[in-house]
């Protein structure tokens, strides 16, 4: 059983097959869920040769491919090969009883020697915890830059899906404020966009609150707090991209051990990707805890094979 639909799972699925292994891909949502939900005009960090997968090209119009390239590069491998994948099926618990799993879902309940977690992380927002985060002009994901045109849009964070998001929104018409916890722009922004953003904000088109916090959201301001004190912004949108999480709950009641340093990641071993769990593995970005910038497609997508390898010969 594969815990997960996307490129990582994908990834396991090719390997399962081409060892004659029996698998069933199960996703909550569409295929490649997490991406389908990346904003619209989303650009990967990575070239599209890092995003690969058993080293089927992924031909792209640019070095850096588009959402929509690879939504169809993933697609196609998935048609292509005929991977068993059940889609909007959602894992609910996975028991573990004698040298089996019991994996309990939406609409049905499997067997299986061997489970593989790749759910990644993109399904839990970090939440801010604050007056006001519940009403409906907060969002803590971003699509379109359209829908936020002539109107003042707060954006909470100073990474890269906050920076795509403010620059997409100002260039649209927008009115953006970017509230930052920080001193400055994140270090870890795609590399020919912080130029972009920190001229943006330099100039004045992009205003930018840095060392500052939300302190509450109302129905048409919000109240910022900084070094300079209280603010009270007028305010139509707030988009919360503070980050992602792991379902750290969903380990642990499947019996996952987790570091108790803050970091929260998962135990494996990192020869085979097994858990401290048998026959329960892990693989992609889920092995980073709350350090979800470590583990990403072109770096895990050897974990499919690591895994498989085990597997085949136990």
């Amino acid at each position: 059983m594969i815990v997960g639909g996307g490129p990582i799972g994908i990834a396991c699925a090719l390997e399962a097959k081409k060892k004659g292994l029996s698998y069933l891909i199960l996703e909550k949502g569409t295929l490649v869920n997490s991406l389908y939900n990346y904003p619209s005009n989303m650009t990967f960090f990575s070239t599209s040769e890092k995003l690969e997968l058993d080293e089927i090209p992924f031909i792209s119009t640019n070095p850096k491919p588009h959402k929509q390239e690879a939504l169809e590069y993933y697609r196609r491998i998935v048609t292509s090969n005929h991977l068993n994948i059940h889609l909007f099926e959602k894992v609910e618990k996975i028991d573990t009883e004698a040298d089996l799993h019991k994996v309990t879902t939406s609409k049905r309940t499997y067997s299986s020697k061997n489970v593989i977690i790749a759910t990644g992380f993109y399904d839990i927002p970090n939440y801010l915890n604050v007056p006001g985060e519940d009403l409906p002009k907060v969002a803590h994901y971003y699509g379109d830059p359209h829908f936020y045109a002539t109107q003042k849009t707060i954006v909470v964070g100073a990474s890269n899906s906050a920076v795509d998001a403010a620059l997409e929104i100002y260039r649209k018409g927008g009115d953006v404020t970017m509230v930052v916890r920080g001193p400055a722009i994140g270090e870890r922004v795609k590399y020919w966009v912080k130029p972009d953003i920190d001229n943006r904000i330099d100039e004045g088109s992009i205003k930018a609150i840095f060392n500052a916090e939300i302190k509450e959201i109302r129905e048409n301001k919000v109240v910022i707090t900084s070094k300079d004190g209280e603010q009270v912004l007028e305010n139509d949108w707030v988009l919360l991209l503070t980050g992602y999480r792991p379902n750290f709950e969903f380990l642990k009641d499947m019996g996952i051990k987790l570091s108790e340093d803050g970091k929260r990641i998962p135990q494996y071993d990192p020869d085979t990707m097994e858990s401290n769990v048998k026959g329960i593995y892990l693989a992609g970005v889920i092995c980073g805890g709350v350090e979800t910038h470590k583990w990403f497609i072109e770096n895990s997508r050897v974990h499919a094979k690591m895994i498989m390898e085990d597997i085949a010969s136990s």
